[in-house]
């Protein structure tokens, strides 16, 4: 199998040579400088450049942001600036830029992706993620409350803008699939209830996600924390899958499969066994076989890999990673 044809398959519940070899996360900024000083070569500082050099499978991403035309973008220039309406339309002429660049930059992957060469896949913020970026979080809270109008019309431009990029991309290269950032759960569950996914998330999650599946991508929602009690309500808008599952926040993996059959897993690999030496690891990829041998599930780090991950713990990670997704 290519790599498009296994993470179709291991997403459609089907048979698979081998499992995919995907960090979705990557590293920590920290963790390759500890690395650089420990062999990892110099002039390798790109994390697709790096994943390469590790072995892990060739995936792409593309993130597009509603800040900064570049998958580098820092949003600190704008978080916690909107207080109310006129402050948004102040700034919303520096919001929301043309990426005709990097979905120019897509063109080469859309051959190697076609080929099975590569997996593409781009990231879209979401409608919890950007007015959060925009107001902070506390004045989000209240304004849900006091100023739905100003998250509905953030809600609604934000929509617009991630639309016409989808359309954009398509004509370009179709992404096998789409990671949606929202960061909207933590340790202890969602930062939002259902009622305000309803008012302010349901509606263009519905027309966002309908041209994403026009286009036959997989649609994965990115959530620190504890997901379990926000997949109803994500399947109910039509999303597909979640990650990363952290293992720190006490999700449980097997339980949301029992509950949810059909959902989408990507990450529970918990991250703060991988300086503990073999034994450690070699437990947690134990604790992750059942739900691999359930499908719909692909295992990887359930987020950054942290500094204290020598550049010798990494490899031996790797080993047992190339190990236990052989088949």
């Amino acid at each position: 199998m290519n790599h498009v044809e296994r993470f179709r398959a291991l997403m459609n519940f089907q048979p698979v040579d081998r499992f995919p070899r995907w960090e979705w996360a990557m590293w920590w900024d920290l963790t390759i400088d500890r690395w650089h000083r420990e062999g990892l070569p110099a002039e390798l500082d790109d994390v697709f450049d790096i994943s390469q050099y590790f072995g892990l499978d060739p995936y792409k991403q593309f993130w597009f942001s509603t800040t900064q035309s570049t998958i580098e973008a820092v949003q600190h220039h704008v978080e916690g600036t909107v207080s109310n309406m006129d402050d948004y339309l102040r700034i919303r002429p520096s919001l929301y830029p043309d990426h005709g660049a990097a979905i120019a930059a897509m063109q080469p992957w859309a051959a190697r992706q076609a080929a099975g060469e590569a997996v593409v896949w781009t990231t879209l913020e979401g409608f919890f993620w950007f007015p959060r970026t925009l107001l902070g979080f506390e004045k989000l809270m209240f304004a849900y409350h006091d100023q739905p109008e100003l998250i509905h019309r953030i809600n609604r431009d934000l929509l617009e803008f991630n639309l016409r990029l989808l359309e954009q991309i398509r004509r370009v290269c179709v992404p096998t699939f789409t990671t949606i950032a929202e960061d909207m759960s933590y340790n202890h569950g969602p930062m939002v209830s259902r009622r305000i996914c309803d008012e302010f998330l349901t509606p263009y999650y519905l027309r966002l996600l309908e041209r994403i599946k026009d286009m036959n991508a997989v649609t994965i929602v990115d959530t620190d924390g504890d997901v379990t009690k926000l997949v109803p309500w994500l399947q109910s808008v039509g999303v597909e899958g979640v990650l990363p599952l952290e293992r720190q926040a006490s999700v449980d993996g097997m339980a949301l499969r029992q509950a949810y059959p059909k959902l989408r897993m990507v990450g529970h690999y918990n991250k703060l066994v991988m300086h503990l030496g073999e034994a450690a690891m070699r437990t947690e990829f134990e604790r992750l076989l059942p739900l691999m041998h359930t499908g719909g599930f692909l295992p990887s780090v359930d987020h950054q890999t942290p500094p204290e991950v020598s550049l010798a713990d990494y490899r031996l990670y790797l080993r047992l990673l190339d190990q236990y997704t052989a088949s």
